[in-house]
């Protein structure tokens, strides 16, 4: 019988007194004690699971986003393409989550549903803070914050930025140039679809080899929302299979709530132009 093999022998690291190990660096010890299930129920530790994994996902869609909005403002704004690119696909990874919340059936849910409270997925802060970033910008959604001073001031200091896409536009008006209403707009308010802005796109889409970087922008939006949607799709649908038409526990009217939200429209004009090219 051959014996048992020693990665050691090969120069494998097997010590790590007072050395930093792949648990040190991160943070493994306090990640993995963050799951504390109020219930005996089975599926409670998927459903804490399925939604502290998401916040992760959605903190680097934050860095992402934040570095891709900086970028856009440079001279090159090639490298933002990249870091749009990886937020399309962290929202890829977010919808195939809500293929293992399926499997939580509605009588598995009720067993455990009580011990929410009044706490929901409404209420996170960093899904605001993405929607903010992404143009859909309304005040009241920050009041469930109101308890957190911080988080207050988070989505208060990101309403006073420009969206990600007022910055794409303000790149777009150095080719096509646009109105003031368009460029100076109150911040705290979402976007309202602009003709201007609708013909300065089109322009770009009938001779994208002449504006190559503007047509790979504005597919990079397209493809991001187009991802968003779908997480949005997604979300409706499970909750609806688990849930039904029950409210939601933090308040909202559940499905109808979230199938309300399935009709907001990030980036107008880069959707509706497709119909007139």
């Amino acid at each position: 019988m051959s014996e048992r093999y020693d990665p050691s022998t090969e120069g494998a690291q097997m010590s790590f007194d007072g050395r930093m190990s792949y648990g040190d660096y991160l943070g493994l010890s306090t990640l993995l004690d963050a799951q504390h299930p109020i219930s005996d129920a089975h599926d409670e530790m998927l459903f804490i699971i399925q939604h502290q994994t998401s916040e992760l996902w959605m903190r680097l869609a934050i860095h992402e986003l934040g570095a891709a909005r900086a970028t856009l403002r440079g001279d090159d704004m090639r490298p933002a393409f990249k870091m749009l690119t990886r937020v399309s696909r962290i929202f890829e990874q977010l919808n195939s989550a809500w293929d293992v919340l399926r499997t939580m059936t509605p009588s598995d849910y009720t067993t455990f549903r009580d011990t929410l409270g009044q706490s929901s997925g409404f209420q996170s802060h960093q899904y605001r803070q993405i929607e903010f970033i992404l143009g859909n910008r309304n005040k009241a959604m920050v009041r469930p914050h109101a308890h957190r001073p911080d988080l207050m001031k988070l989505l208060d200091d990101e309403l006073a930025r420009k969206s990600l896409y007022d910055v794409a536009l303000a790149a777009l008006s150095e080719t096509f140039p646009l109105p003031p209403e368009v460029l100076t707009r109150d911040t705290a308010l979402p976007h309202a679809e602009n003709e201007a802005v609708a013909e300065a796109w089109a322009r770009v889409y009938r001779d994208p080899a002449a504006h190559w970087a503007l047509y790979e922008l504005a597919e990079k939006l397209v493809d991001l929302e187009d991802y968003f949607r779908r997480w949005r799709f997604n979300h409706v649908t499970t909750v609806e299979r688990v849930i039904g038409f029950k409210r939601g526990t933090g308040g909202t009217g559940g499905v109808s709530y979230l199938k309300r939200m399935l009709d907001v429209e990030l980036f107008p004009e880069l959707w509706h132009l497709r119909t007139n090219l």
